[in-house]
């Protein structure tokens, strides 16, 4: 009698202490809702079968996070905290080490957002290509026609030498564009500034071009299609043969969609593959593939705000050069040679402003070429000194 008693006291104790156990687990889970990573003393075998990768561009990986730990573990590149509270990522990006990879967005970009509804909402489409003009005031029609001859599909970001900008309010196109203005400085002292490759990342292809084109024979989107057609990392339309030409290669040829290589006056090219007789465009109109873009900003000097020998050096950036840098013949354009940037200069020792401007052109070209020569022959003179230092 007294164990059949006891066994559906036994049965209602059980259910009891299960009943309280469910409950208390379920005040746990509210009371802590997430549960940090960092905290957790995980075995390095099991972190592959954890996907915590992260798709979006910019986004920071924990798995590739984990792969480096995995690989470093046993060596001195990776030294793990003592306080496993802390966090300490040496696979972020420089200076964010501290924190989670899952928060850093190491790139951006110049899509417009709303300030008000759901983020997720804002972008109804990202364009896949940028263009940028240098732009005054006086060229504002022909800036006009040549971003008409651009889609939506394009970031359209213009950059003021002369500080003027509201002025183009009316032109419809430019209320949806990117607007900087920074009185009298060149297009390369914009791009070194505003165009990292980080924040171009998004795009495809980086159109960085003068305000003084003429582009009634060009198509941006079959401008697009024939680079991808051709493999060009680094390229610009042809040239209007006709309009005061200083280089046969960006010379516009009737007879084909691109050229990549061409001949010069004698002695003007010590090799058919270099330039300026092959993986060379000039610095009026050029367009860079994502990669090839992000070499070429580093090569940029903050000083050199002009350019002159850029042009020369693109060729360091991709690889074989006189096969991805060419010129595409059946979209081209027209330079219109308007000397702009001479009147941002001041006259100094009786010189007009122009003259000014022109001097400081042909100097930086020659100091350019000079850092060139320089930091090559530093480089290689320093691996001369390591091999034969870890050959004994």
């Amino acid at each position: 009698m007294s164990a059949v008693a006891r066994k559906p006291n036994e049965t209602m104790r059980l259910i009891v202490t299960t009943f309280v156990g469910v409950v208390f687990g379920f005040l746990i889970g509210v009371s802590f809702p997430t549960l940090s990573l960092t905290k957790l003393n995980l075995s390095s075998s099991l972190l592959p079968s954890v996907d915590l990768s992260y798709n979006e561009k910019g986004k920071s990986s924990i798995s590739d996070f984990y792969s480096y730990v995995k690989k470093n573990s046993s060596s001195t590149q990776y030294q793990r905290p003592n306080d496993t509270s802390k966090i300490w990522v040496p696979t972020n990006p420089r200076g964010a080490e501290m924190l989670p990879p899952g928060i850093v967005e190491a790139k951006s970009d110049y899509y417009l957002r709303r300030l008000w509804g759901k983020p997720s909402e804002d972008l109804t489409t990202k364009p896949r290509y940028l263009v940028t003009f240098t732009v005054g005031i006086k060229q504002k029609n022909n800036i006009d026609a040549a971003v008409k001859k651009f889609s939506e599909d394009f970031t359209i970001l213009l950059f003021h030498y002369d500080g003027i900008t509201t002025e183009w309010d009316d032109l419809e196109w430019s209320q949806r564009a990117i607007h900087v203005s920074v009185r009298k400085q060149t297009k390369w002292w914009y791009a070194k500034r505003f165009l990292h490759p980080d924040i171009v990342a998004p795009y495809d292809y980086i159109f960085i071009w003068d305000e003084d084109l003429g582009v009634e024979h060009f198509n941006a989107e079959e401008y697009i299609k024939l680079v991808r057609k051709h493999g060009l990392e680094i390229s610009q339309p042809g040239l209007e043969p006709n309009k005061g030409l200083t280089w046969q290669m960006t010379k516009r040829r009737g007879d084909r969609e691109v050229h990549k290589q061409t001949e010069e006056k004698p002695g003007w090219c010590t090799d058919p593959h270099l330039p300026p007789c092959a993986a060379f465009v000039e610095i009026m109109a050029p367009v860079f593939s994502r990669s090839a873009w992000r070499c070429v900003w580093h090569m940029i000097q903050n000083d050199l705000v002009h350019g002159w020998g850029l042009d020369f050096a693109l060729r360091k950036c991709v690889e074989p050069a006189h096969e991805k840098i060419g010129v595409v013949d059946s979209q081209w354009i027209v330079h219109q040679t308007v000397p702009s940037l001479g009147s941002q200069g001041e006259s100094q020792n009786g010189k007009a402003p122009w003259q000014g401007v022109r001097e400081r052109c042909r100097k930086e070209w020659t100091m350019f070429q000079m850092r060139v020569a320089n930091a090559e022959s530093a480089y290689f003179k320093a691996m001369e000194m390591y091999n034969s230092t870890t050959a004994h």
